[in-house]
């Protein structure tokens, strides 16, 4: 059965905070991971306000390290520490993050020690578990920046109701039959391709500030879910070139030419705190399913 991934939108906003939308912070939970891309000023309570445990983090993402998107850590931290979290906190991020985390932990009279690791990562592949990869692109901001994709590894399965229907016990020959092996049971020869099945692992991506670059399509290709920032309207792309942002319809393209299944756009300018449909309607022009990320969203992927 396919594994339904929560994704949370706990801040959508662009460098400015309004009373809508707080700084960017976005939750995606699997399994037992529970990972943090970003960590804007005010994410600690926008956990309470989603009703989600910060004790459950296990990885934070950091895209770059502009003040809307980091500011949150030190709080963040000290919340953790005061409610005694038991694990250790992986935090990864683009050249300087080591430095910048030393820079920001010394501000303050930090209360309670909790456990974290620290890595800085380049681009392509940084971390691979039994069940998913996570791999990082190289983004062109004002700031070394990075894009992330998550990759649930693809699956073999099982098929429950030929399993039945051939009357197979619980054992180990099941294993092996899940691991692509013939088997034999009572005399007959039974082969893995009859009662298992191909499941593709689902993929994620988030683009977070950067200026319209081959990686973004790249890191996109074929994501079930891309993430993307939207600061400005196409009217206004020469400032989004100089800021190095994309507009509504550069995140449309990058949907449409990676063959992205959903687009979610966030970062979203206080310029367009009561329109938001305006950028809705740009980006619908390129690629049709998507929709603009509100505070506390959520939904599952």
């Amino acid at each position: 059965m396919t594994l339904n991934i929560p994704i949370t939108f706990l801040g959508t906003g662009h460098a400015v905070p309004t009373a809508r939308r707080n700084h960017s912070a976005i939750l995606m939970q699997y399994k037992d991971e529970n990972i943090l891309i970003d960590c804007g000023e005010g994410t600690q309570r926008q956990f309470r306000k989603a009703k989600l445990n910060p004790c459950k983090l296990t990885r934070l993402l950091i895209t770059h390290w502009h003040g809307d998107h980091i500011l949150g850590i030190p709080g963040l931290l000290q919340t953790l520490a005061l409610n005694n979290y038991n694990r250790t906190l992986h935090i990864y991020g683009p050249r300087g993050t080591k430095t910048y985390m030393e820079r920001i932990m010394s501000m303050f009279v930090y209360v309670g020690k909790i456990k974290v690791e620290i890595h800085e990562i380049d681009q392509g592949l940084f971390l691979e578990t039994k069940d998913f990869t996570i791999e990082s692109a190289k983004m062109e901001h004002l700031a070394p920046c990075l894009a992330y994709s998550f990759k649930e590894k693809d699956k073999t399965r099982l098929d429950r109701a030929k399993l039945k229907k051939l009357k197979l016990p619980n054992s180990p020959l099941l294993g092996d039959l899940q691991k692509g092996k013939d088997i034999e049971f009572e005399g007959k020869k039974i082969k893995a391709k009859q009662v298992t099945y191909f499941e593709k692992g689902k993929k994620i991506t988030f683009i977070l500030d950067t200026k319209i670059n081959e990686n973004c399509y790249k890191i996109a290709q074929n994501s079930d879910l891309l993430v993307t920032e939207c600061v400005y309207l196409d009217a206004e792309k020469e400032h989004a070139a100089e800021y190095k942002h994309l507009t509504a319809e550069q995140a449309g393209d990058i949907a449409k030419k990676s063959k992205s299944k959903q687009l979610i756009m966030t970062h979203i300018s206080q310029r367009y705190e009561l329109i938001p449909k305006a950028i809705l309607l740009e980006t619908k022009k390129k690629f049709k399913n998507s929709q603009v990320a509100e505070d506390l969203m959520s939904l599952k992927i």
